[in-house]
């Protein structure tokens, strides 16, 4: 069957039309996306502004005809934080609804977590033992770990770089000690979590899912996405100790100069950089792998999942 899942996060809305069957790979046949950065669309009080509702409901139109033209035959889409925690969350909800036929389906954090490390561990396979994912997303940082297909631990913590920025790096750059007092609240927000991950069994393999990784690995020397998803990127916690160094006295101008940084990420780049830092070390992690799956890999293979032979 064609399925196409559409995915509202934080930065980013993207549709992803794969050719699934059960048992099967996913092949992607088409993707289509844009950055309307939803994080940037919301008012003091968290209510998503009448622009963002405008935008996401026109490209959630465009999604459709996309849809339509690459003859999906089931349509299935779903809402992250953004969405989630907006106060008029649901009027956004029933407004795309109304206006385009399609019912999305509200995820929460550990439900993300827990979809993505799916996708990871379908990625890898059994062979990788215990997996420790992070990802960092426009609104959360999602963590899980486990050894089974569905983590022993996934939990989701207010981190994500869009929100980030947004509410505690101002500035371009944002002054030293504006930087250094977002420090201290990321890594008490990890500090504050971390006990399931400390009872839990040390993991064989830690892997990042996530744009912001891809993005840090690519400016630490990772090889580009144009070299294929079966090359092995790793991120190193001394890069990104560095890079960090570097991006918090780079304008956003600057950074998004640097290899594999978009101009629409280039804001975000240092909160997602304090973030993978602070979680590297908090958990004791060295190095870890960047995957090419994600979310939206998960929810796909959820559903075919649920396909009878």
């Amino acid at each position: 069957m064609r399925l196409g899942v559409i995915d509202i996060g934080s930065n980013t809305v993207h549709l992803l039309v794969v050719d699934a069957h059960r048992g099967a790979r996913p092949l992607p046949a088409t993707s289509h996306k844009r950055d309307l950065r939803l994080s940037e669309h919301v008012t003091d009080d968290g209510t998503i502004d009448d622009d963002g509702v405008k935008q996401l409901v026109a490209f959630v139109h465009e999604c459709q005809q996309v849809a339509e033209d690459q003859g999906v035959e089931e349509m299935q889409g779903f809402v992250t934080s953004a969405v989630r925690e907006a106060p008029n969350g649901s009027a956004v909800l029933a407004e795309l609804r109304d206006e385009t036929g399609v019912d999305l389906v509200v995820l929460t954090g550990e439900q993300e977590a827990r979809a993505t490390f799916l996708a990871a561990r379908r990625w890898l396979g059994w062979s990788a033992g215990t997996l420790l994912l992070l990802d960092i997303g426009g609104g959360s940082l999602e963590v899980a770990q486990g050894l089974d297909e569905d983590p022993d631990v996934a939990f989701s913590l207010p981190l994500g770089a869009g929100r980030l920025t947004r509410d505690q790096l101002p500035g371009d750059p944002p002054t030293p000690e504006v930087v250094r007092e977002a420090r201290r609240r990321i890594r008490a927000e990890i500090a504050g979590a971390m006990r399931p991950l400390a009872k839990a069994a040390t993991p064989d393999r830690v892997v990042g899912t996530s744009k912001t990784f891809r993005s840090l690995a690519r400016v630490a020397g990772a090889a580009p996405s144009a070299e294929g998803p079966y090359v092995v990127r790793l991120l190193r916690r001394e890069d990104v100790t560095s890079e960090v160094a570097s991006l918090s006295q780079m304008t956003r101008a600057e950074r998004a100069e640097l290899p594999g940084v978009s101009v629409a990420r280039a804001g975000q780049l240092l909160a997602g950089a304090l973030v993978a830092e602070a979680a590297m070390e908090l958990f004791g992690v060295e190095v870890l792998e960047i995957l090419p799956w994600a979310l939206r890999e998960g929810v796909i293979l959820r559903r075919l999942d649920q396909l009878t032979d």
